[in-house]
């Protein structure tokens, strides 16, 4: 993005979302509460997303905060023994879902670059005794995996918080072993957004501001070597599912 700094963008990302884990709030956070005063639990918000009862009902207390856009476990297919990466792994929601799926001799990785998050998501791991989940900080644009390492990257509402998305893709590319997935829900854009909202960082921090056009994600996707592109928009909520290999 060229109307701000990456470093000034990710501080204004890592200060928001700071604040959200301390206060376990999704309403200063991304998701469907985006944009104004929560209505409804962050329980309810995921299953308006197409999470089960079972899936909110079954994760640690606080694990799960509204803070996504859609469910990237529905078009993730995991499979039992998996290594799956979470980008932005919050507070472990979707990590704990995936460990779940892929059991006892799979592994769940999350990553995020915000240290409340990482240990508000170690203290939830601990209390619900997942063994084969862990967390580290880092950010998504500079992962700490190692090359081919993992079978999925998963991912909600958070690339779209990145001000450089063609190094997350790449670097998603990289820690892919060969013939591995990415399954991402995320917000994008259905027209150019105008230049007073690009440079608005409370709409960047807000998941709006940061947004890519669908054939600028495509673009990016191909750029990293990505294939079998499917992109399909939810118009209803205005974010988007997608699966690459």
């Amino acid at each position: 993005m060229d109307v701000l700094k990456n470093d000034e963008i990710r501080q204004a990302v890592r200060q928001r979302y700071g604040r959200v884990a301390e206060s376990g709030g999704a309403s200063c956070g991304c998701g469907p509460t985006c944009c104004g005063t929560p209505t409804a639990s962050a329980e309810t918000l995921s299953q308006g997303l197409g999470y089960t009862a079972d899936d909110v009902s079954t994760v640690p207390e606080g694990a799960n905060m509204g803070l996504g856009c859609g469910n990237p476990q529905a078009i993730a297919a995991l499979r039992t023994g998996e290594v799956v990466l979470d980008l932005g792994s919050g507070g472990g929601f979707d990590c704990f879902l995936a460990a779940r799926r892929v059991g006892e001799t799979g592994q769940v990785i999350g990553v995020d670059m915000t240290p409340e998050m990482i240990s508000k998501a170690r203290a939830n791991a601990e209390k619900g005794g997942y063994r084969n989940v862990e967390f580290r900080l880092g950010e998504i644009e500079n992962l700490p995996i190692a090359d081919g390492a993992v079978d999925v990257i998963i991912s909600n509402c958070v690339i779209n918080l990145s001000p450089d998305k063609p190094r997350v893709f790449a670097e998603a590319n990289r820690a892919l072993k060969p013939g591995g997935r990415l399954a991402i829900s995320d917000v994008v854009a259905f027209a150019e957004l105008p230049e007073e909202v690009k440079r608005d960082m409370a709409l960047y921090t807000g998941c709006m501001a940061g947004a890519s056009l669908v054939s600028e994600v495509e673009a990016m996707l191909e750029a990293s070597g990505f294939t079998d592109i499917r992109v399909a928009p939810k118009d209803e909520s205005k974010s988007s599912t997608l699966k690459y290999s």
